[in-house]
C-alpha cells in the first residue's frame, strides 16, 4: 500500500483549470459509476464522519472510499482520507490525504456549474465565507476563464477578506471589492456562492433581493432554503443528495447538473430565470482524482507492506 501525503499531491502542480476538467470527466461517467448513498455518523452537535464510497466504471479498475469529518475547534475544522482499491484484485493500492482533493474538486465541481448555469451577461461575483473552498473556487474560476475579468464582492468577517485579496494579488483578471452588509451584497450579485459550513439561519430571507438572472451556488447547502421555494431552476450534483430537502416536493424544476452538461435537459433558457445549484458532493469526484493521483505518484510513494494470507483462511 502507498502512503500518499498532502504535500506530494500539492507538489504534483495540478493545475484549477485541469481540475475543472477532472469534474466534468467526472459527471460524464456517473451513470457508469457505483455511487451508493453517503453514510454520516454524528458524535456531537453538528460534528460529523461521513464515509462516500465509489466504484468507478470497469475501465478503471478502481474502487475508493473517503471519510471526511467535520469537528468545530478541529484544525482545520474540515479534514478527509481516501482509501483506493483495485476493484479487479480488491487489492489496496494507496492511502491518500483527502483534504486537498476534497477543496479543489469542491471549487472545480462549484466553477463547473458557475460556468453551465450562470446568465450571459452575469459579471460580478460574490463570496459569502472565505475559507479554503472559496480559494478553490475562486482559483478555479480565474484559471479556466484566463480571457475573462472577474468583479468579485467578498462579504467582510473578521480579517479574512483582505487575506483573501492578499491571495489572489497577482491575478490580473479580477477586481475585489469587501462588502459589509448582506443585503447589500446579495442585491448586487449576478452569481453568488456560499461557502460557509454552517448556517442556522437564513442568510438573506429577503427575496425580492435576489435580483433577476442570478445565480445562487450554495456549496454547503446552509441557508438558502427560501429561494429553494420561489426560484425557477434548482439543480443538484445527485437526487439522493437533495430528495430530503424540506421543499423539494415544491421545486419549480429539479434535474441534476449531470443531465445539463450532457444535453439531456436544459440548463438555462434564458437571462432572467433565478436559478440555484446544489453541489453538495459526490464520492465519484473524489476518487477520480485520487485514481489520476495515484497514477502520477505511485513509482515514488513510500510503501507499507501489509502481510496477507495467501491460502483461505481459518479461525
Amino acid at each position: 500500500m502507498k502512503i500518499i501525503s498532502e504535500n506530494q499531491i500539492k507538489d504534483l502542480g495540478i493545475t484549477p483549470a485541469t481540475c475543472v476538467d477532472w469534474a466534468k470527466e467526472s459527471f460524464s461517467i456517473k451513470n457508469k459509476a457505483q455511487l451508493p448513498a453517503k453514510i454520516s455518523v454524528h458524535p456531537q452537535g453538528n460534528d460529523f464522519f461521513t464515509s462516500m464510497p465509489c466504484l468507478l466504471p470497469q475501465e478503471f479498475s478502481r474502487f475508493g472510499i473517503k471519510v471526511v469529518h467535520r469537528i468545530v475547534g478541529g484544525i482545520p475544522a474540515l479534514g478527509s482520507d481516501i482509501l483506493l482499491y483495485d476493484s479487479n484484485t480488491g487489492e489496496l493500492l494507496a492511502l491518500l490525504g483527502g483534504d486537498w482533493i476534497t477543496a479543489m474538486r469542491t471549487g472545480a465541481v462549484a466553477t463547473l456549474a458557475i460556468q453551465t448555469l450562470k446568465a450571459t451577461d452575469a459579471t460580478t461575483y460574490s463570496f459569502i465565507g472565505l475559507g479554503n473552498t472559496a480559494r478553490a473556487t475562486m482559483l478555479c474560476l480565474l484559471d479556466s476563464q484566463k480571457n475573462t475579468h472577474h468583479t468579485v464582492q467578498l462579504l467582510k468577517y473578521k480579517d479574512q477578506a483582505d487575506s483573501f485579496i492578499e491571495r489572489f494579488g497577482a491575478y490580473p483578471n479580477v477586481t475585489f471589492s469587501i462588502i459589509d452588509n448582506i443585503e447589500n451584497l446579495i442585491s448586487n450579485s449576478d452569481v453568488i456562492i456560499s461557502c460557509i459550513t454552517d448556517a442556522s439561519t437564513l442568510i438573506c430571507p429577503k427575496n425580492d433581493l435576489f435580483k433577476e438572472g442570478c445565480l445562487v451556488v450554495p456549496i454547503h447547502t446552509r441557508g438558502f432554503q427560501n429561494c429553494d421555494l420561489f426560484f425557477d431552476k434548482v439543480y443538484g450534483d445527485d437526487t439522493d443528495h437533495v430528495k430530503g430537502f424540506r421543499y423539494f416536493s415544491q421545486f419549480k424544476q429539479y434535474a441534476e447538473l449531470e443531465d445539463v452538461l450532457s444535453g439531456r435537459t436544459a440548463g438555462r433558457e434564458n437571462d432572467h430565470e433565478r436559478i440555484l445549484s446544489y453541489n453538495i458532493g459526490l464520492g465519484l469526484h473524489d476518487i477520480l482524482f485520487a485514481s489520476k493521483i495515484y497514477d502520477s505518484l505511485s513509482a515514488q510513494s513510500p510503501e507499507i507492506k501489509i502481510e496477507r494470507e495467501v491460502s483461505k483462511f481459518w479461525i
